[in-house]
């Protein structure tokens, strides 16, 4: 299958992921996370890119990225995997790789989407539940735009709050503590509930067994297979062998007291 070319960002500004292959964890201590901050540090002089955000988690790196016109994004991405990769293969005596071979983008080509992704980047460990403040976040670029940092290129995103630093700095701290819900790019985990985290789940809604669900009256019994059916990771086809309810009642089961009909 050929892939499709990345569509070039009209501000020359990504938001990017870059992942560990089989989701592998890329950080497995605080040395490694800054070995990747040097390599950005580093290339960032060589290849002229900007960095405005970046937040590094386990196994997974989020940058808000601006391309330069002296290296394509895919060159510089290049040059800093392959320096980590060697550096992370020799510590941990492993060879192959470690990232996923393509990296992820989506263009940033608003002033408004900027400050979401902004926010987003460094609210990434409060959402993965990881840190309960996004101060508490000490492997994200978050206190770079109110402290002497040189990694991070602040000029653009504080001139966006404001043109007065102070003020900026002011409405940078007030957006990023906001709470919201933010959809940017980010890393799908497929979740598949286990046959039993379902049977348990029906326990705690009083089916103790299946011939009991099965021999309640239409409504209450729909009202379960409705609720059931909302748990993320499960399908229709292991809630038919948990229950011994054929699909299609399943797939037509509503909660009578919501009146809405269950996916």
């Amino acid at each position: 299958m050929v892939r499709r070319a990345r569509k070039k960002s009209r501000s020359g500004i990504y938001h990017i992921i870059m992942r560990g292959v089989n989701r592998q964890t890329i950080f497995e201590e605080e040395e490694d996370r800054n070995r990747f901050l040097e390599i950005l540090k580093k290339y960032k002089t060589i290849s002229e890119y900007k960095i405005h955000s970046y937040c590094l988690m386990d196994n997974h790196i989020h940058l808000l990225w601006e391309e330069s016109e002296k290296e394509c994004l895919a060159n510089s991405i290049k040059r800093i995997s392959s320096s980590y990769v060697y550096w992370y293969n020799h510590k941990y005596e492993r060879s192959g790789h470690l990232f996923q071979e393509r990296f992820k983008s989506e263009n940033v080509e608003s002033a408004d989407y900027f400050l979401t992704v902004l926010r987003y980047i460094h609210q990434n460990p409060l959402k993965a539940g990881i840190a309960n403040n996004i101060s508490e976040c000490k492997w994200t670029s978050y206190h770079e735009y109110f402290s002497c940092g040189d990694l991070v290129d602040t000029e653009l995103g504080l001139r966006l709050y404001a043109k007065e630093k102070t003020k900026a700095v002011h409405l940078y701290l007030e957006h990023m503590q906001q709470i919201n819900d933010d959809q940017c790019l980010d890393i799908k985990v497929k979740i598949i509930k286990t046959d039993q985290e379902v049977r348990n789940y029906l326990y705690q809604l009083g089916v103790y067994n299946t011939s009991s669900l099965q021999q309640m009256d239409k409504k209450d019994r729909d009202a379960i297979l409705a609720k059931i059916k909302m748990m993320e990771g499960t399908s229709l086809r292991q809630l038919e062998r948990i229950t011994g309810i054929s699909k299609s009642v399943i797939g037509r089961a509503r909660d009578g007291g919501t009146g809405q009909l269950s996916r």
